[in-house]
């Protein structure tokens, strides 16, 4: 009874968790975007790379999304844009990678993916930071010390990276009986934003650089 109280205890906090909340609201759209896309044609692009994919050897795996579903899925979230900034909803991050059994190489190709997510994350803050100093929004040596945290920041981010959406999820056997996996994560740009200023004021942190406290203004996020 005590441990079931302390159960209940812990998802009562979680649920009051912004991060938690950000999670299932996430998950109820996914949902219904998922319900709605199931309904709808799918793209004559999807279904040309989904009939490509399968003559390469690539199926999904049991209880998946049908391959040329999922593509669909993918290339309409990729270009789906915030109403509020116009600019793209999700940050992607990809992986492929060999296992000697499919769960071995899936976990793999998750780590990885993240990897490549937080490389994404870094590239996108450094267009944001060209962007201001074009617009005389940052001075360039301020630009310059924060361009240097982005570029260090990349394990933090990727270790600040919470719930991502596996949108593309695919495997195939090898010849030598191995699984190759490969996996498309999207992360919403608000969460990987947040993870970027995380990792970027870290490594700041570690220089004493004074820019830390102007950060937010900096970059405007």
């Amino acid at each position: 009874m005590i441990f079931a109280t302390g159960l209940l205890c812990s998802f009562n906090v979680l649920q009051n968790e912004p991060d938690y909340k950000d999670f299932i609201k996430e998950r109820k759209a996914m949902a219904s975007f998922t319900k709605d896309q199931m309904s709808a044609k799918v793209s004559r692009d999807s279904r040309k790379e989904a009939k490509r994919l399968a003559k390469e050897g690539w199926t999904v795996a049991p209880g998946g999304l049908p391959l040329e579903r999922q593509l669909d899925r993918a290339y309409t979230m990729q270009y789906e844009l915030d109403m509020n900034t116009g600019l793209p909803k999700y940050i992607r991050g990809e992986a492929q990678t060999t296992g000697e059994n499919y769960d071995a190489a899936k976990m793999q190709a998750s780590s990885l993916a993240k990897i490549d997510l937080a490389g994404n994350i870094q590239t996108e803050v450094a267009a944001l930071v060209d962007i201001r100093v074009a617009n005389k929004q940052m001075a360039a040596e301020q630009a310059a010390s924060v361009a240097n945290s982005v570029m260090g920041a990349k394990n933090i981010i990727s270790q600040s990276i919470g719930r991502t959406v596996t949108v593309v999820e695919i495997y195939r056997q090898l010849p030598n009986k191995n699984k190759e996996v490969r996996l498309m994560i999207l992360y919403n740009s608000d969460m990987a934003m947040e993870a970027a200023k995380k990792g970027i004021r870290e490594e700041m942190s570690k220089t004493a650089d004074k820019l830390v406290d102007q950060l937010d203004t900096l970059l405007g996020f």
